[in-house]
């Protein structure tokens, strides 16, 4: 191996396509490689692997509609960003690019393939995102998070490996956490979380469920629950009056160790928080966020409800009483939350990273 070849990894400057690319970078740099992070101005507030000195900021923009004057906002934007990216190789010499998802990884991986630069894409969902659908036929590999992904595409599936979701160090920390049924008069721990998309909803529902309990369910909880703060107040308000043991804040930045503490994890199903979930071993109530036209999280959530590790409830049948009714059946059967704990972590991963390491390695021949 070349131990001072660079990898170039490509995401969009979000949680979901930045942790699995960090993962990546982790295991990359202790087999002696280099790495840098191409992707969007967002990831300049991001504070993991990556600093400023190792991040390259290329233009590029989402799909969004069909406007005509949007399109051709957007393609402006995009073949700026493929020229960037195109001088970014050039002077860089990549021995492979590889892309974890969302529009800000075109630019990237199309000037890789103009240039003749190795490449791969990382699908974390259950179904091949519009991104990565376009990229599939132009990149030398294909890497999954999830098996038949790609299936019933023969011309696809012949350049595919399912390697899992790379997983960040406090992920793997998180993972080494024992689950611990609740017992039936101790503590319940709840932890309710919805990320930019999905907050809204779990502040209109939760509440509401909360308030259905039976009062000595409600003695025994302890809550955690992700809230944006347009929506604290009025959270607020009902778990005060109920007298409820509950923390809220918009955001937790220690989430992998909040997730190991639960007894049970109330989410959105993004292909980043199942492959979480099933990493660590927690049973969920997934409710996939609803309008994708992929369809994206509701296959994600049936992945693990599949397994046993989670009950799916599509946003449409997400209400307060049945919220409540669910959450009243598990604490009154631990051992059900124990054995979808038990399915959930037989579901996951926690050789992604050095799966996908050992692909890019291969792919760029080195």
């Amino acid at each position: 191996m070349e131990q001072n070849s660079l990898i170039l990894l490509a995401a969009g400057g979000t949680g979901g396509h930045l942790f699995p690319a960090e993962a990546l970078g982790v295991e990359l740099m202790k087999r002696g490689l280099r790495v840098r992070l191409a992707t969007d101005a967002r990831a300049l507030r991001y504070s993991g692997l990556f600093t400023r000195d190792t991040i390259d900021v290329v233009p590029s923009e989402t799909v969004r509609g069909r406007n005509p004057l949007l399109l051709a906002r957007t393609g402006l934007t995009l073949a700026a960003g493929i020229t960037v990216a195109l001088y970014l190789l050039r002077k860089l010499k990549p021995a492979a690019v590889v892309g974890f998802g969302g529009y800000p990884t075109l630019p990237p991986l199309i000037a890789a393939r103009l240039l003749g630069i190795p490449s791969i894409v990382h699908e974390a969902n259950a179904v091949l995102g519009r991104a990565n659908r376009f990229l599939s036929r132009r990149v030398s590999a294909i890497a999954t998070s999830l098996p038949g992904v790609l299936d019933r595409d023969p011309g696809l599936a012949s350049k595919t490996t399912t390697v899992g979701m790379p997983m960040r160090p406090a992920i793997l920390a998180a993972a080494a956490v024992k689950y611990t049924a609740p017992d039936a008069v101790g503590p319940l721990r709840l932890l309710v979380v919805g990320g930019s998309q999905g907050a809204r909803v779990m502040a209109d529902i939760v509440p509401g469920a909360i308030e259905k309990l039976e009062p000595s369910l409600l003695s025994r909880l302890l809550l955690t629950q992700q809230v944006r703060e347009e929506d604290m107040k009025r959270v607020r308000a009902v778990y005060d009056r109920l007298k409820v043991n509950a923390e809220l804040a918009p955001f937790f930045n220690d989430l992998p160790a909040r997730l190991a503490a639960n007894h049970l994890v109330v989410s959105r199903s993004g292909a980043g928080t199942v492959s979480e979930l099933a990493a660590i071993g927690r049973p969920s109530i997934l409710v996939p966020l609803p309008g994708s036209i992929d369809q994206d999280q509701f296959a994600n959530a049936g992945v693990l409800a599949q397994a046993g590790g989670a009950l799916r409830i599509p946003q449409g049948e997400f209400t307060s009483d049945r919220l409540a009714a669910e959450i009243f059946a598990l604490a009154a059967e631990p051992s059900k939350l124990a054995d979808m704990a038990r399915a959930a972590k037989n579901a996951g991963r926690l050789d992604a990273a050095m799966r996908l390491a050992d692909l890019v390695v291969k792919v760029a021949g080195i």
